[in-house]
């Protein structure tokens, strides 16, 4: 590529993304300001943010079937079934909750105790604006602050500030090797500004190009032997476009030496491929909606972990969630539009987590959705819902399962829309500052350095970490213990499953049959006669589903 090719290209396109493996992706190159804040980080943890962009109807996603009569008489033309084959899927009944029938796979993450849902998020008076609402997500701020940055910067600057460590003018180094942020995509958010850089990347066409250029870039001048990347011509140096030159030149150091390291980190990971990720929603559903649009991105962000890249904070965006019309099929509620991106989110991230385990790196990975607003409780005429205020958050990894806030309120709504000012509402720099604070460790004093002026409550319900297995899948102890001749055996579990109940003695071999059937939910008592057992120590266990569990039993 010709330097004045490449010049035109940056400087006409600089928040444009290069591609590894046809995905696109920007850096946060952070030239020139951000030159010389890195530093070894105080752990290894990293954030994964998938915004649904456009306004994701939080009622449709997770639906409280408690209130389901409130919920049907509110938008009967798009509601999700409570019968039949496509009905919605209960997630958990102590919290009387249920999912969309396409996303199984958050089932199978909540099951498994690697799914948050933290409900009515938002913050008071919200903006129903797509331009607004984004900025003061990203921006970190409330309705009615002015914003010019954004949050991720703003931690990312002050995280690699801290320590007093001086470095080189040139970034990146050998400490801090990689981009400090990845944005996948064609646009660059506002969330990774400062006050004073904003981030920059290159765009092409192939990975195989991308890394041709590494080694294919030209002088300016085009002269051999001088500076590969080039210098400005004389002209320029007293000039008013030298400033401007001079971070066009940057950018493009920057971003050759990102994309060596970016190249190696991806080329040293795993070439195997672990799990099979989504490509497709196998329904029906319009074309622009039937291709998995994040499950490249992901992908290739597990192997980047492994790898080793030390980039902090991705994001991935999958477009589409503005349904004022066709949110769901005329002839069927639990299709259309909504239903395909519910299923593709819900799938690559159950890919992406099993990947990351299966690469041993899942301990270290957090991934969070957020959507500028939810949708209004009632829906229109046309098949679909318009602009709302609060609407559910997920939150993916080893971080804190279960259900967080209380059930949408569902009666005396004002206009329609879920309440965006009372008791419920959970602030979303409550959420992303208990993330800053319990996932990367940042002082909580430190929080209104992030969110500007935000007061901060650490002992929010986010706070409370519930296990979410032990409430909904338990083996009980059994009574009395020590045992003469009877006991009662007791557990619980919120899905059917074929039950195996045994009792063990101390080398594993199998005593007696407690139960070897299959049961639905609900709570279970097993009474055993025990009276023919020797005396000693024994090992009752149970197998049911998810529900897998031990305990201890003297016979005396």
């Amino acid at each position: 590529m010709k330097r004045r090719n490449f010049i035109k290209k940056s400087a006409l396109a600089a928040s444009l993304p290069f591609v590894i493996e046809g995905i696109p992706f920007n850096q946060l190159s952070a030239y020139p300001a951000l030159n010389q804040l890195a530093r070894v980080s105080t752990n290894d943890k990293i954030l994964v943010v998938i915004q649904m962009h456009g306004g994701n109807d939080g009622l449709n996603t997770v639906i409280p079937y408690d209130r389901y009569a409130e919920y049907y008489n509110l938008r009967p033309n798009i509601a999700i079934p409570n019968t039949g084959g496509r009905k919605y899927l209960e997630m958990d009944r102590l919290k009387q909750l249920a999912l969309h029938p396409d996303m199984q796979g958050f089932i199978e993450l909540y099951d498994n105790a690697r799914l948050g849902i933290i409900q009515n998020v938002g913050y008071a008076n919200m903006n129903g604006s797509h331009f607004k609402g984004r900025a003061i997500w990203f921006g970190g701020g409330g309705a009615t602050d002015r914003v010019t940055s954004g949050w991720m910067g703003r931690y990312l600057k002050l995280a690699y500030e801290e320590g007093g460590n001086t470095f080189p003018d040139d970034f990146p180094n050998e400490i801090m090797p990689d981009p400090l942020g990845l944005e996948f995509g064609n646009e660059v958010s506002l969330g990774f500004h400062t006050e004073d850089t904003i981030p920059a990347a290159i765009s092409i066409d192939s990975p195989e190009g991308f890394f041709n250029l590494i080694e294919g870039l030209e002088g300016y001048n085009e002269e051999e032997d001088i500076d590969k990347i080039g210098i400005p011509p004389t002209a320029l140096q007293n000039s008013l476009y030298k400033q401007e030159m001079d971070w066009i030149l940057g950018l493009e150091r920057d971003t050759t030496q990102y994309a060596e390291r970016l190249a190696q980190v991806y080329n040293q990971a795993t070439q195997q491929e672990f799990v099979t990720y989504p490509t497709e929603y196998p329904l029906t559903a319009p074309n622009n909606v039937l291709r998995n649009p994040i499950s490249g991105a992901l992908r290739i962000i597990a192997r980047l972990v492994e790898g080793g890249c030390q980039t902090k904070i991705y994001l991935v965006r999958i477009g589409g969630f503005d349904t004022h019309v066709e949110q769901v099929e005329s002839y069927d509620n639990t299709l259309g539009i909504h239903a395909a991106l519910l299923y593709h989110v819900s799938a690559a991230m159950k890919a992406f987590q099993d990947d990351l385990k299966a690469r041993g790196v899942e301990d270290r990975v957090l991934t969070c959705t957020l959507s500028e607003f939810g949708r209004r409780a009632a829906s229109n005429g046309s098949y679909g819902s318009d602009h709302g205020t609060v609407a559910p958050m997920f939150l993916m990894g080893p971080y804190k399962a279960g259900v967080f806030g209380e059930n949408a309120k569902l009666d005396a709504l004002q206009r329609g829309n879920l309440p965006d000012g009372q008791e419920d509402l959970i602030d979303y720099r409550d959420v992303f500052s208990d993330i800053l604070v319990n996932w990367f460790g940042l002082e909580a004093a430190r929080i209104p350095d992030v969110f500007v002026d935000y007061d901060y409550n650490p002992n929010s319900i986010l706070t409370s970490i519930e296990d979410v297995q032990s409430t909904r899948f338990n083996l009980r102890a059994c009574y009395p213990n020590p045992v003469r001749n009877e006991t009662t055996f007791s557990f619980y579990m919120d899905k059917p499953a074929h039950v195996k109940l045994g009792l063990y003695d101390l080398k594993g071999n199998l005593v007696k049959v407690l139960m070897n059937q299959v049961k639905g939910f609900g709570e279970y008592q097993v009474r055993a006669d025990l009276s023919d057992l020797k005396s000693g120590t024994y090992i009752y266990s149970i197998e049911a589903g998810y529900l897998k569990d031990s305990k201890k039993l003297v016979k005396v």
